[in-house]
């Protein structure tokens, strides 16, 4: 399944989890809806516990107090992933000063090829400020679990060389840890700029 074809296929799973925190349809008759209120909270994001680019351990909750833009993927990833990083990047240079206040985090989903060090010299390619995580296979998928992140190991060329793939959503989380929004595949750099500012 191409990255792509995953994120049509999440795209629907993150919008049913959005809404799935709680509507109420209130009808008129049969079938005829009047009004939607959505109550809760959507079920993305949560805890989790890796190792970043120093070979630190480092939680969630190391993140507290800023805004965190995150994105998962992996270094061998030819197109999609430092595309979504640059975009990630352009955006917080949009920021400025406040960029300070946003950490913007690539988690891996290849912790086979992807060691701390390799990650570390990944992420320093889109800026200074770029947190790499890493981590466990099973870490790792709870961190994926926990962000409704779809992805899975293609074997290419019959060899051991294989490629991952994954959903393309770049995260927004609160400064408490809670889920804002997410920024699909495409998504220009200004808008998330913009997006940023409304809330810093």
């Amino acid at each position: 399944m191409s990255g792509r074809l995953l994120t049509i296929v999440v795209a629907g799973f993150l919008v049913g989890a959005i809404a799935g925190a709680g509507a109420l349809v209130l009808m008129q008759g049969p079938q005829v809806p009047r009004a939607v209120i959505t109550t809760g909270k959507a079920a993305i994001g949560g805890p989790f516990s890796l190792i970043d680019q120093n070979g630190k351990a480092v939680t969630d909750r190391d993140f507290r107090g800023r805004y965190m833009l995150v994105f998962f993927g992996f270094t061998h990833c030819p197109d999609i992933c430092p595309t979504e990083l640059q975009v990630m990047s352009s955006a917080l240079e949009a920021l400025g000063g406040k960029a300070e206040k946003v950490a913007p985090i690539f988690i891996t989903l290849d912790p086979e090829r992807d060691t701390p060090q390799v990650v570390g010299n990944y992420v320093k390619n889109f800026g200074p400020n770029f947190v790499g995580l890493t981590g466990s296979p099973e870490a790792v998928a709870q961190a994926a679990k926990a962000y409704r992140v779809a992805y899975s190991k293609v074997e290419q060329n019959g060899d051991k060389d294989y490629t991952v793939d994954h959903s393309t959503f770049i995260y927004l989380m609160g400064p408490d840890g809670e889920f804002i929004t997410f920024f699909s595949y495409g998504t220009p750099p200004e808008k998330i700029a913009d997006t940023l500012k409304s809330y810093l």
